[in-house]
Protein backbone atom coordinates (compact mmCIF):
# COMPACT_ATOMS: atom_id res chain seq x y z
CA UNK A 1 0.00 0.00 0.00
CA UNK A 2 3.00 2.32 1.26
CA UNK A 3 4.64 1.62 -2.29
CA UNK A 4 1.37 2.12 -4.58
CA UNK A 5 0.64 5.62 -2.38
CA UNK A 6 3.89 6.75 -2.96
CA UNK A 7 4.11 6.09 -7.06
CA UNK A 8 1.19 7.54 -6.85
CA UNK A 9 2.45 10.64 -4.68
CA UNK A 10 5.07 10.93 -6.92
CA UNK A 11 3.26 11.89 -9.80
CA UNK A 12 1.11 14.88 -8.13
CA UNK A 13 -2.17 12.87 -7.51
CA UNK A 14 -4.15 13.74 -4.85
CA UNK A 15 -5.87 10.57 -2.81
CA UNK A 16 -9.35 10.42 -1.63
CA UNK A 17 -10.07 7.94 1.34
CA UNK A 18 -13.25 6.35 2.43
CA UNK A 19 -12.78 3.99 5.46
CA UNK A 20 -15.61 1.59 6.11
CA UNK A 21 -16.30 -1.33 7.64
CA UNK A 22 -17.95 -3.27 4.56
CA UNK A 23 -21.58 -4.43 4.01
CA UNK A 24 -21.74 -1.66 1.68
CA UNK A 25 -24.73 0.12 0.74
CA UNK A 26 -25.13 3.25 -1.51
CA UNK A 27 -24.55 5.60 1.41
CA UNK A 28 -20.77 4.31 1.25
CA UNK A 29 -20.96 4.91 -2.99
CA UNK A 30 -22.20 8.07 -2.34
CA UNK A 31 -18.35 8.90 -0.69
CA UNK A 32 -16.24 6.92 -2.92
CA UNK A 33 -18.10 9.33 -5.97
CA UNK A 34 -17.83 12.10 -3.86
CA UNK A 35 -14.29 11.52 -3.60
CA UNK A 36 -14.02 10.75 -6.66
CA UNK A 37 -15.38 14.00 -7.83
CA UNK A 38 -12.49 15.92 -6.23
CA UNK A 39 -9.57 13.41 -6.17
CA UNK A 40 -6.91 11.78 -9.13
CA UNK A 41 -7.70 8.79 -7.61
CA UNK A 42 -9.87 7.02 -4.59
CA UNK A 43 -8.95 3.85 -1.92
CA UNK A 44 -11.55 2.32 -0.23
CA UNK A 45 -10.84 0.25 3.08
CA UNK A 46 -12.87 -2.52 4.32
CA UNK A 47 -11.88 -3.73 7.81
CA UNK A 48 -13.97 -4.29 10.67
CA UNK A 49 -12.18 -2.84 13.50
CA UNK A 50 -12.28 -4.81 16.51
CA UNK A 51 -11.18 -2.08 19.15
CA UNK A 52 -14.37 -0.04 18.51
CA UNK A 53 -16.92 -3.13 19.42
CA UNK A 54 -17.47 -3.44 23.36
CA UNK A 55 -19.69 -6.40 22.54
CA UNK A 56 -17.98 -9.52 21.03
CA UNK A 57 -21.32 -10.63 20.13
CA UNK A 58 -21.90 -7.22 18.00
CA UNK A 59 -17.97 -7.93 16.75
CA UNK A 60 -19.14 -11.60 15.90
CA UNK A 61 -22.51 -10.66 13.73
CA UNK A 62 -21.42 -7.59 11.96
CA UNK A 63 -22.26 -8.30 8.20
CA UNK A 64 -19.45 -9.44 6.38
CA UNK A 65 -19.50 -9.46 2.38
CA UNK A 66 -16.08 -8.78 1.04
CA UNK A 67 -16.73 -10.02 -2.59
CA UNK A 68 -20.08 -8.54 -2.76
CA UNK A 69 -18.19 -4.66 -1.55
CA UNK A 70 -15.50 -5.44 -3.66
CA UNK A 71 -17.76 -5.37 -6.67
CA UNK A 72 -19.78 -2.04 -5.61
CA UNK A 73 -16.61 -0.80 -5.52
CA UNK A 74 -15.61 -1.19 -8.90
CA UNK A 75 -19.33 -0.12 -10.00
CA UNK A 76 -18.88 3.34 -8.51
CA UNK A 77 -14.64 3.85 -9.71
CA UNK A 78 -12.78 3.23 -6.81
CA UNK A 79 -9.18 2.46 -7.85
CA UNK A 80 -8.11 0.45 -4.88
CA UNK A 81 -10.10 -1.93 -2.60
CA UNK A 82 -7.83 -2.27 0.58
CA UNK A 83 -8.77 -5.19 2.58
CA UNK A 84 -6.06 -5.79 5.47
CA UNK A 85 -6.28 -8.17 8.28
CA UNK A 86 -6.57 -7.60 11.81
CA UNK A 87 -2.53 -8.58 12.29
CA UNK A 88 -1.49 -5.71 9.75
CA UNK A 89 -3.72 -2.86 11.42
CA UNK A 90 -2.60 -4.38 14.71
CA UNK A 91 0.70 -5.96 14.38
CA UNK A 92 1.90 -5.84 17.98
CA UNK A 93 -1.81 -6.47 19.59
CA UNK A 94 -4.86 -4.15 20.07
CA UNK A 95 -2.55 -1.47 20.68
CA UNK A 96 -4.62 1.57 21.33
CA UNK A 97 -3.62 5.20 20.39
CA UNK A 98 -3.13 7.03 23.71
CA UNK A 99 -5.29 10.23 23.06
CA UNK A 100 -8.39 11.85 25.04
CA UNK A 101 -11.33 13.99 24.03
CA UNK A 102 -12.51 15.27 27.03
CA UNK A 103 -16.32 15.57 27.66
CA UNK A 104 -16.40 15.18 23.52
CA UNK A 105 -15.83 11.49 23.69
CA UNK A 106 -18.02 10.87 27.11
CA UNK A 107 -21.69 11.82 26.01
CA UNK A 108 -24.02 10.15 23.86
CA UNK A 109 -22.29 6.96 22.16
CA UNK A 110 -19.35 7.60 24.45
CA UNK A 111 -21.51 7.31 27.99
CA UNK A 112 -23.37 3.54 26.48
CA UNK A 113 -20.46 2.68 24.45
CA UNK A 114 -16.94 3.65 26.79
CA UNK A 115 -13.55 2.78 24.86
CA UNK A 116 -15.55 3.24 21.52
CA UNK A 117 -14.12 6.36 20.25
CA UNK A 118 -10.31 5.55 21.09
CA UNK A 119 -10.76 1.81 19.39
CA UNK A 120 -12.04 4.29 16.23
CA UNK A 121 -9.39 6.80 17.08
CA UNK A 122 -6.66 4.33 16.90
CA UNK A 123 -8.07 2.99 13.62
CA UNK A 124 -8.23 5.76 11.73
CA UNK A 125 -5.07 7.00 12.80
CA UNK A 126 -3.49 3.85 11.63
CA UNK A 127 -5.24 3.79 8.08
CA UNK A 128 -4.20 7.79 7.50
CA UNK A 129 -0.77 6.57 8.36
CA UNK A 130 -0.92 3.52 5.55
CA UNK A 131 -2.69 5.53 2.96
CA UNK A 132 -1.62 8.90 3.75
CA UNK A 133 -4.42 10.54 1.50
CA UNK A 134 -5.22 13.98 0.59
CA UNK A 135 -8.91 13.77 1.66
CA UNK A 136 -10.66 11.49 3.67
CA UNK A 137 -14.54 11.04 3.44
CA UNK A 138 -16.98 10.41 6.08
CA UNK A 139 -20.92 10.15 6.53
CA UNK A 140 -22.79 12.44 9.02
CA UNK A 141 -24.66 10.04 10.30
CA UNK A 142 -22.19 9.28 12.45
CA UNK A 143 -22.16 12.66 13.35
CA UNK A 144 -20.05 12.48 16.97
CA UNK A 145 -17.77 9.93 15.32
CA UNK A 146 -16.71 12.47 12.76
CA UNK A 147 -16.37 15.29 15.48
CA UNK A 148 -14.08 13.25 17.02
CA UNK A 149 -12.10 12.16 14.25
CA UNK A 150 -11.82 15.97 13.01
CA UNK A 151 -10.12 16.40 16.46
CA UNK A 152 -7.94 13.44 16.32
CA UNK A 153 -6.55 14.85 12.96
CA UNK A 154 -5.86 18.09 14.34
CA UNK A 155 -4.21 16.82 17.47
CA UNK A 156 -2.06 14.16 15.86
CA UNK A 157 -0.42 16.77 13.30
CA UNK A 158 -2.44 15.08 10.32
CA UNK A 159 -2.53 17.54 7.02
CA UNK A 160 -5.62 15.94 5.42
CA UNK A 161 -8.76 17.51 4.59
CA UNK A 162 -11.62 15.77 6.76
CA UNK A 163 -14.73 16.27 4.21
CA UNK A 164 -18.12 15.19 6.13
CA UNK A 165 -20.94 13.91 3.70
CA UNK A 166 -24.22 13.94 3.64
CA UNK A 167 -26.76 11.21 5.31
CA UNK A 168 -28.35 8.80 2.74
CA UNK A 169 -31.70 7.63 3.33
CA UNK A 170 -33.91 5.18 2.26
CA UNK A 171 -36.94 6.47 0.36
CA UNK A 172 -39.32 5.98 3.97
CA UNK A 173 -36.35 8.25 5.60
CA UNK A 174 -34.60 5.02 7.48
CA UNK A 175 -30.71 6.32 7.20
CA UNK A 176 -28.65 3.84 5.39
CA UNK A 177 -26.50 1.41 7.62
CA UNK A 178 -24.99 -1.62 7.20
CA UNK A 179 -26.79 -2.88 10.78
CA UNK A 180 -30.31 -2.23 8.77
CA UNK A 181 -29.29 -5.89 7.28
CA UNK A 182 -29.92 -7.73 10.67
CA UNK A 183 -33.45 -5.63 11.40
CA UNK A 184 -36.51 -8.25 11.77
CA UNK A 185 -39.77 -7.24 9.39
CA UNK A 186 -40.91 -5.65 11.70
CA UNK A 187 -38.15 -3.62 13.20
CA UNK A 188 -37.58 -2.30 9.54
CA UNK A 189 -41.48 -1.17 9.75
CA UNK A 190 -41.12 0.78 12.92
CA UNK A 191 -37.75 2.01 12.11
CA UNK A 192 -38.19 5.24 10.11
CA UNK A 193 -40.56 6.65 13.31
CA UNK A 194 -36.70 7.53 14.48
CA UNK A 195 -36.43 10.30 11.37
CA UNK A 196 -39.94 11.18 11.21
CA UNK A 197 -39.47 12.35 14.87
CA UNK A 198 -36.25 13.88 14.35
CA UNK A 199 -38.16 15.86 11.43
CA UNK A 200 -40.95 16.62 13.74
CA UNK A 201 -39.17 18.42 16.31
CA UNK A 202 -38.35 20.85 13.73
CA UNK A 203 -41.67 22.76 13.95
CA UNK A 204 -41.41 22.39 18.21
CA UNK A 205 -37.83 24.48 18.25
CA UNK A 206 -37.55 26.87 19.36
CA UNK A 207 -41.27 27.59 20.71
CA UNK A 208 -40.49 24.76 23.51
CA UNK A 209 -37.52 23.89 25.92
CA UNK A 210 -34.69 22.13 24.98
CA UNK A 211 -36.43 19.36 27.51
CA UNK A 212 -39.76 19.39 25.95
CA UNK A 213 -38.43 18.28 22.48
CA UNK A 214 -36.26 15.82 23.54
CA UNK A 215 -39.41 14.45 25.28
CA UNK A 216 -41.58 14.66 22.33
CA UNK A 217 -39.34 12.31 20.52
CA UNK A 218 -38.36 10.15 22.56
CA UNK A 219 -42.92 9.75 22.69
CA UNK A 220 -42.82 9.94 18.89
CA UNK A 221 -40.38 6.98 18.51
CA UNK A 222 -42.22 4.63 21.62
CA UNK A 223 -44.87 4.57 19.59
CA UNK A 224 -43.83 1.59 18.65
CA UNK A 225 -43.61 -1.58 21.19
CA UNK A 226 -40.46 -2.37 18.57
CA UNK A 227 -38.32 0.22 19.65
CA UNK A 228 -37.28 2.43 22.52
CA UNK A 229 -34.78 5.73 22.46
CA UNK A 230 -31.38 5.35 24.75
CA UNK A 231 -30.88 8.75 24.16
CA UNK A 232 -31.68 12.09 22.29
CA UNK A 233 -29.61 14.50 22.88
CA UNK A 234 -29.76 18.22 21.57
CA UNK A 235 -26.19 19.21 21.38
CA UNK A 236 -23.38 21.99 19.94
CA UNK A 237 -22.36 20.60 16.69
CA UNK A 238 -18.71 21.50 17.30
CA UNK A 239 -18.52 20.79 20.88
CA UNK A 240 -21.01 18.15 21.35
CA UNK A 241 -21.85 20.12 24.61
CA UNK A 242 -25.55 19.74 25.52
CA UNK A 243 -28.02 22.63 24.97
CA UNK A 244 -30.11 24.01 27.94
CA UNK A 245 -31.32 26.87 25.98
CA UNK A 246 -31.61 28.32 22.23
CA UNK A 247 -30.13 31.56 23.19
CA UNK A 248 -27.43 32.42 21.03
CA UNK A 249 -26.87 29.21 19.08
CA UNK A 250 -27.92 29.06 15.14
CA UNK A 251 -27.44 25.47 15.09
CA UNK A 252 -28.18 22.58 16.85
CA UNK A 253 -27.80 18.92 16.12
CA UNK A 254 -30.31 16.51 17.72
CA UNK A 255 -28.58 12.89 18.04
CA UNK A 256 -30.60 9.83 18.65
CA UNK A 257 -29.63 6.04 19.47
CA UNK A 258 -32.48 3.76 19.38
CA UNK A 259 -32.98 0.28 20.73
CA UNK A 260 -34.46 -2.69 18.53
CA UNK A 261 -34.19 -6.69 20.18
CA UNK A 262 -31.37 -6.84 17.32
CA UNK A 263 -29.39 -3.79 15.98
CA UNK A 264 -28.82 -0.60 18.01
CA UNK A 265 -30.04 2.65 15.06
CA UNK A 266 -28.11 5.83 15.22
CA UNK A 267 -29.55 9.07 13.23
CA UNK A 268 -29.15 12.79 13.47
CA UNK A 269 -30.78 15.78 12.13
CA UNK A 270 -29.06 19.11 12.01
CA UNK A 271 -32.08 22.10 13.39
CA UNK A 272 -31.22 25.96 12.37
CA UNK A 273 -32.86 28.22 14.63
Amino acid sequence: MHQVISNLKAQGKRIGFVPTMGALHEGHESLVIKAKSENDVVVCSIFVNPTQFNDPKDLEKYPRMPEKDVKRLEEVGCDIAFIPGVSDIYPHGNKMLDIHFGKMEETMEGAFRPGHFAGVATVVDRLFNIVQPTSAYFGEKDFQQLAIIRRMTQMMGHTINIVGCPTLREDDGLAMSSRNLLLTDEQRKAAPLIYKALKQAEAFIPHHTPEAVIELVKRYVEQSMFLRVQYFQLVDPETLEDITSWEGKKTVQGCIAVLTEGPRLIDNVAYTL
